[in-house]
């Protein structure tokens, strides 16, 4: 398609032999206001588009978008804009291993089941507590200890970190479950850190790495975490094998009634398509 330029029709108008000036002047006035507002839009999209990478980590609740079966999916921040915060949500690689993960807000029961399947495949398993689960379940944050996983910090009050600001208050969440589990355990908590919800920013990123933590999201998650409304065991299995893939950092819930049921079977089931389970650590180490 042949562009028409303004100044084109203006020159055109001009030559004319028979020019009706009071059609002309405002035709052109408006030719040349559609022209800036025009010049006015691109630059917007422009500035838009350039930033647009940086605005994705402001104020966010973490997100993923799933492709193909078994292949990574993608997340609403890069692999390289998390590392600038020591935060990661998934393993590099093709390698067919597997970071389980536990968000622990309060206990009902189904931890132990969860622990003795771990310990029956010899999977290490990192749990992220918050100050409720550390007050009313001290014995089993010992055998976590004890079976050799790692504790991390999913704050005390488990709240909207994204919307703490000021960094006295970030650090107060942060040590009064460092300092709990020290005093129960006589042990040092894991510098992990994940976000409660998945609600962050870049200041709360920034303040974290500041205070030594790793910042860990998820590559695989699915509805869990509601005790009324538990998924069946063949939804279960379909999200959790479907959507496996090298390098995830899995996402379950302690108080899932479900996730204490099918979790050895589930565990065979991800051996025999050729994972194996690593701690975090590892991940870090890579």
């Amino acid at each position: 398609m042949k562009t028409i330029f303004v100044k084109d029709i203006a020159r055109k108008l001009v030559l004319e032999s028979t020019v009706n000036w009071k059609k002309v002047v405002p035709t052109i006035v408006f030719l040349g206001a559609m022209f800036l507002l025009g010049r006015m839009a691109a630059e917007v999209y422009a500035e838009t588009a350039q930033t647009i990478g940086t605005k994705v980590l402001e104020g966010e609740n973490w997100g993923l978008g799933f492709g193909k079966e078994g292949q990574k999916p993608t997340g609403n921040a890069t692999v390289e804009e998390l590392k600038k915060y020591d935060a990661y949500f998934c393993g590099e690689g093709d390698e067919k291993v597997i970071y389980l993960t536990f968000d622990c807000g309060y206990e009902n029961g189904n931890t132990e089941p969860i622990l003795d399947a771990l310990k029956k495949h010899g999977a290490p398993a990192t749990f992220f507590v918050v100050g409720h689960f550390l007050e009313s379940a001290p014995e089993i944050v010992k055998r976590m200890v004890e079976d050799g996983h790692s504790v991390g910090n999913h704050t005390y009050h488990h709240p909207d970190m994204s919307k703490i600001s000021d960094t006295a208050s970030f650090q107060k969440e942060m040590d009064d479950v460092k300092n709990l589990f020290r005093e129960i355990t006589g042990t040092e908590l894991a510098m992990y850190y994940r976000p409660p919800q998945g609600k962050y920013s870049t200041t709360n990123l920034q303040m974290a790495k500041d205070a030594g933590y790793a910042t860990f999201f998820w590559s695989l998650a699915y509805v869990d975490w509601n005790q009324d409304d538990q998924p069946s065991h063949e939804e279960a299995f379909k999200k959790l094998t479907e959507r496996i893939h090298p390098g995830a950092i899995v996402l379950l819930h302690s108080t899932s009634k479900t996730n204490g049921e099918i979790l050895d079977e589930l565990l065979t089931k991800w051996e025999e398509m050729g994972y194996s389970f690593k701690p975090l650590s590892e991940l870090l180490d890579s």
